[in-house]
């Protein structure tokens, strides 16, 4: 197993523990994987946590199309992105993540467009319990 590979699932591990203080759940927001089929692959998933895999090809969504909701997540950037992010309101800006980026994301609603150049990958680790916004 190379160096990547094996980090990228130490990442995993270590994120999949911090669903452990994750708060009751709150259901309104969409489901990722039923909205958009095509770009979500779930990677792993438990009773604390979903790890999604989303794939997105230049012009296209980044973690979803169009407006849309995720709950409390930790975004995992595995390749260089740059993105407009719109926000409910109609601000944007633009948002650039080198491979290996990692944040957390409280509940939010936004649309996110690729537009870089090439193919983008994240992992968004979802916090099941956490709260949703609608």
């Amino acid at each position: 197993m190379n160096e990547t590979a094996s980090s990228r699932r130490d990442v995993i591990r270590v994120l999949a523990g911090l669903g452990i203080a994750a708060a009751a759940a709150d259901l309104r927001a969409q489901d990722a994987v039923k909205v958009d089929p095509r770009g979500y692959r779930v990677v792993l998933e438990n009773d604390q946590v979903r790890v999604l895999e989303y794939v997105a090809k230049p012009r296209l969504g980044v973690c979803g199309q169009g407006m849309h909701s995720h709950p409390d997540h930790v975004t995992v950037v595995m390749t260089d992105v740059k993105a407009k992010v719109t926000l409910p309101d109609g601000k944007t800006f633009v948002a650039e993540n080198k491979a290996g980026d990692t944040f957390f994301e409280a509940a939010s609603t936004h649309s996110v467009e690729n537009v870089g150049g090439r193919e983008s990958r994240v992992l968004l680790v979802e916090l099941k319990g956490a709260p949703r916004k609608a």
